[in-house]
């Protein structure tokens, strides 16, 4: 066989670059579901599960409660409570860890969808990564939810930093949550479906 016939014959190192541009690939193409609430329990389908917090880690009196439902048929985790001002408080909050195991590298998507279903209120999401070591540093994105089943895209360009002074590192998402803050408030709001999309 002549140097001119010889196969092509693909080293280890490239085979490998091209698996993971492979991954990064698929990635971008199609949604990451968080949730879809497939569980009747707090858990999603990450393995990990959602917690309710609310101001009276920091001396507030606000009141906050979590528990799966169904709304118009679709199966949901709500959160309900009574955000309350007093004693410097104002949150009642959804958390959930992103990745049971550690940080989510959320550098092929484009953002957080969530379909909602909500009591006319506005209410924040807030990511925690690594860079946010303390309890208020987070980065913010509102929405609004509506009285009827919507849903909802937050591109992650635009979430604003909260009391930190870096940019949103996707590369290392720790913990996401659904907040009703900063004023007095009723806060009734269901989500059917958490995924980040393409």
């Amino acid at each position: 066989m002549s140097a001119g016939n010889r196969p092509f014959i693909l080293g280890p190192a490239f085979l490998l670059a091209l698996m993971l541009w492979s991954s990064a690939t698929m990635a971008a193409d199609s949604a990451l579901i968080l949730d879809d609430r497939s569980s009747a329990s707090l858990c999603a389908n990450n393995a990990a599960c959602w917690q309710a917090m609310t101001d009276t880690v920091m001396g507030g009196v606000s009141d906050g409660r979590l528990k799966p439902d169904v709304i118009e048929g679709r199966s949901c985790l709500r959160l309900t409570g009574e955000v309350s001002l007093l004693n410097n408080g104002g949150f009642v909050q959804a958390s959930l860890d992103l990745d049971n195991a550690g940080l989510l590298d959320a550098r092929g998507y484009a953002g957080i969808e969530i379909e909602v279903f909500g009591n006319d209120e506005s209410y924040n999401l807030h990511l925690r990564s690594a860079d946010t070591r303390i309890v208020w540093q987070s980065y913010r994105a509102s929405f609004k939810a509506l009285p009827r089943w919507r849903t909802v895209r937050l591109p992650f360009a635009g979430f604003q930093p909260y009391r930190i002074d870096k940019q949103l590192d996707l590369s290392k998402l720790r913990r996401l949550g659904v907040v009703a803050i900063g004023r007095e408030m009723r806060a009734d709001i269901c989500i059917a479906r958490l995924s980040l999309y393409p």
